[in-house]
């Protein structure tokens, strides 16, 4: 059985990653989508192993000594990471893995296995993302300026991505998505190792 490849998914806050992975783990069910492990105490209707894996900090240490995470960072006096083993267990399943992480997680994952496959969701334009980051209703004016902001200087770095998919609607971006994804189990020593000479 073929392996699975890894999809680091990124793009600015507001831009619909979420919804767009969603659209694609529902056409296709085999996807393996990536939950996350955090040192942040789980919310309300939140549940261990599917919306995160949630560890005490001194676990969370152990696994970043043994070498258990493809990324991880600190965040808001929080830690988060991906956790090698569930990835790599799909893999091996033949399964492809979705990865919804920041632009600096993504980076740490292509100094480690540079053959994932890097796409940065983009909006159609600035103007529809702060349309989109205020219709949310959920931050004032200087949040959503300042994730503007991030946003333009994640850009800039997106340019080194394999892929550049703008999100202006949800079935055109996933619909994308899943092109590349085909495309790139099409590669020539990808099909090779699968036929017998």
């Amino acid at each position: 059985m073929p392996k699975g490849k890894t999809f680091i998914i990124c793009g600015p806050s507001g831009v619909g990653k979420g919804t767009v992975v969603s659209r694609l783990m529902e056409a296709d069910p085999t996807l393996y989508f990536s939950v996350s492990a955090t040192t942040r105490a789980p919310r309300a209707g939140e549940a261990d192993g599917v919306h995160y894996h949630f560890l005490t900090r001194e676990r969370f240490q152990e696994w970043i000594d043994a070498g258990d995470f493809l990324e991880h960072a600190q965040f808001v006096g929080n830690f988060y990471g991906t956790p090698r083993r569930y990835v790599d267990e799909a893999m091996d399943q033949g399964r492809d893995v979705l990865l919804d992480i920041e632009i600096q997680g993504a980076e740490q994952i292509h100094q480690k296995r540079p053959e994932a496959v890097r796409i940065y969701i983009a909006p159609p334009s600035w103007e529809e993302l702060e349309r989109r980051l205020t219709g949310r209703g959920t931050e004032d004016g200087e949040k959503i300026r300042s994730r503007l902001a991030r946003g333009r200087e994640e850009f800039a770095a997106a340019r080194d991505f394999d892929y550049l998919v703008i999100n202006d609607t949800v079935e055109h971006a996933a619909a994308e998505i899943r092109a590349i994804m085909t495309a790139e189990h099409c590669r020539p020593a990808e099909r090779a190792a699968q036929i017998e000479c």
